[in-house]
């Protein structure tokens, strides 16, 4: 199995090395636009394969879409980081046009594979990502929810000090500070509730923290993370290959589903071999129901600004 990872940056580098380490892909080639940079990277992960026992063959490229060839999964990490004075609107359209540019890019040389959309503003740009490429839904999908989902599963684990792997939480919702959605009525311990455990105050601390758990990040480290969304980004890639069908929140496209229409935003999906397996339908009460249509409408309001670039 090939994986082809565009953009070499932190979170593309990061992903790279877990895919390699653990063995997900047999072949993965990373490719960045800046001369040796992915080459550099490549190398000082492959000089890691003698102590660290993976067999994974990793080879970087600049700009050379003819080496990611009959890839099965391609990651998009692509774009640029929002900037002092940048308006959204500017983001949203440089970012676009990079995404847009490396997916057709791709697909000429990988026409079966299924991209996963890493980008920011990561629901705007799957959303892009399905509709300038003609691909069906089932072939793209946005890994926010699974990094948000990780965070919630942190957060609870510390306010429960109990193990992160006992415990199973989702977000759903739009991958964003304001947009986001801690399901924490249908989190557990071990099948337990975890309101069996924590107060309603203490819950409301949690999904607080998991809302902003980007930003603490950016502002402890100087820059976005890239560990833990490295890492989902190789769990996401990890259950397609290996069909493993694993329930992941993803940003992906609905038809109806959860009452919305022709938009991307995070859901809890099956994913394996055919990417986007099946929406899950879960039972939202009333105010998670509300929650989730104005989650959308933030989504729809930044999709808006795609309009000359899709037309």
């Amino acid at each position: 199995m090939k994986v082809t990872i565009v953009g070499a940056g932190n979170v593309g580098a990061s992903c790279a090395d877990i895919i390699s380490y653990r063995g997900i892909a047999s072949e993965v080639v990373l490719l960045d636009i800046k001369e040796g940079f992915a080459e550099g990277k490549a190398m000082d992960i492959m000089q890691c394969a003698t102590t660290t026992g993976f067999n994974t063959q990793l080879s970087g490229v600049t700009n050379d879409y003819t080496k990611t060839a009959n890839s099965d999964v391609v990651v998009i990490t692509s774009g640029i980081p929002r900037k002092p004075g940048m308006t959204r609107e500017e983001l949203i359209g440089i970012n676009a046009g990079i995404v847009k540019s490396v997916a057709e890019n791709v697909l000429q040389h990988s026409p079966n594979a299924i991209l996963v959309v890493v980008s920011n503003p990561m629901d705007t740009m799957t959303y892009l990502a399905l509709k300038s490429t003609g691909l069906p839904k089932n072939r793209i999908i946005g890994m926010g929810g699974a990094l948000d989902s990780s965070r919630f599963k942190y957060f609870l684990s510390k306010a429960l000090d109990k193990p992160a792997n006992d415990v199973s939480a989702m977000v759903i919702g739009g991958h964003g500070d304001t947009t986001m959605i801690p399901l924490t009525r249908l989190a557990s311990y071990n099948g337990i509730p975890v309101s069996e455990f924590l107060s309603e105050a203490a819950l409301q601390q949690v999904a607080a923290d998991t809302m902003v758990g980007g930003a603490t990040l950016t502002k402890l480290l100087g820059t976005s993370a890239w560990y833990a969304p490295g890492a989902s980004v190789a769990y996401l890639v990890d259950s397609i290959l290996n069909n493993q069908r694993k329930m992941i929140a993803c940003s992906v496209y609905l038809e109806g589903e959860y009452g919305q229409n022709d938009i991307c935003i995070g859901v809890p999906c099956i994913i394996g071999r055919n990417g986007l397996e099946e929406i899950v339908a879960i039972n939202l009460n009333e105010t998670e129901k509300d929650l989730f249509a104005k989650s959308a409408d933030a989504v729809r309001a930044m999709n808006a600004d795609l309009k000359s670039i899709l037309a």
